[in-house]
């Protein structure tokens, strides 16, 4: 069921994962694919979260729309070595995407193998919460995917949750880069994740504290470490290089083959689904 596309120009493919919603998944995906490609390397972003899309909104691309060239989409350049790709260029704005499994698949395959990704150090790519038909899909669809960064807070509710991701990221053979705890102070807490890291033999990337700057950068449609003058941006580059250095470790350290274990039923459908007209 893998993918043979141009996908395959990609050095990288990193899955940030959350077993929850409402965590800080999407804004360590935005962050983490523009830090990387401020470090120079040259970056994807593919939000894959189909029935809610909100990388466009966290990067200001709201009005952008997609472009074809022969038969490939063209995505979105923010910068020079960024490229975004999402669900929210494609449907209006304040419609629901009320579609079954088969639907969902069909477009994430069109995600990756119609769209130019072009040659990659880093392709980001973000997933809806949980462990459904999204993650499934493209755990299945991608050859040799470097591995997941999961991300939590660090309350009771959010950490039933993340052990959840854990699983699913070992059950489809998929290396564990490691976890972040998001949102940790007061609130919150701070702390767990690392002992849910520790306990379940894994990295812990680092810890952000909750801040009012994240939510206004994202507001703004500029992600947090684009100010170097933060704390929590200082803190997110350290985790960024963590997350480099780890993903090469990974890459040689990588022996895992791709299961079949969970499988997607009733794939087959009359019409292809096709958002864009190929010429």
């Amino acid at each position: 069921m893998q993918s043979n596309s141009n996908i395959q120009r990609v050095k990288n493919k990193l899955l940030v994962m959350s077993g929850k919603g409402g965590v800080g998944k999407t804004t360590m995906a935005v962050n983490l694919a523009y830090a990387l490609s401020k470090k120079g390397f040259k970056t994807g972003l593919l939000d894959a979260d189909i029935h809610g899309p909100n990388v466009p909104k966290m990067l200001n691309l709201e009005k952008e729309k997609l472009a074809v060239k022969g038969n490939k989409i063209i995505p979105v350049n923010i910068r020079e070595n960024f490229k975004v790709m999402s669900m929210a260029f494609l449907a209006e704005k304040e419609k629901a995407v009320i579609w079954r499994g088969p639907l969902k698949h069909k477009l994430i395959r069109q995600f990756i193998e119609d769209v130019d990704w072009g040659e990659l150090d880093y392709l980001v790519i973000d997933l809806p919460p949980g462990t459904g038909d999204e993650s499934i899909s493209i755990s299945q669809l991608l050859n040799k995917i470097t591995g997941s960064v999961i991300v939590s807070t660090p309350q009771q509710v959010a950490l039933l949750d993340v052990v959840k991701s854990i699983n699913f990221s070992r059950e489809m053979n998929i290396p564990i880069i490691g976890l972040i705890e998001n949102m940790a102070g007061d609130i919150f807490g701070k702390g767990r994740v690392e002992t849910i890291a520790r306990e379940n033999g894994l990295n812990f990337l680092g810890s952000l504290e909750l801040d009012k700057k994240i939510t206004e950068s994202g507001d703004k449609g500029k992600p947090f470490i684009v100010n170097n003058t933060y704390d929590i941006s200082k803190s997110f580059n350290k985790i960024t290089d963590r997350i480099i250095l780890l993903s090469k470790q990974k890459k040689r350290k990588n022996k895992f083959k791709k299961t079949n274990s969970i499988k997607i039923n009733n794939l087959a459908l009359k019409d292809e689904v096709c958002w864009y007209k190929k010429a």
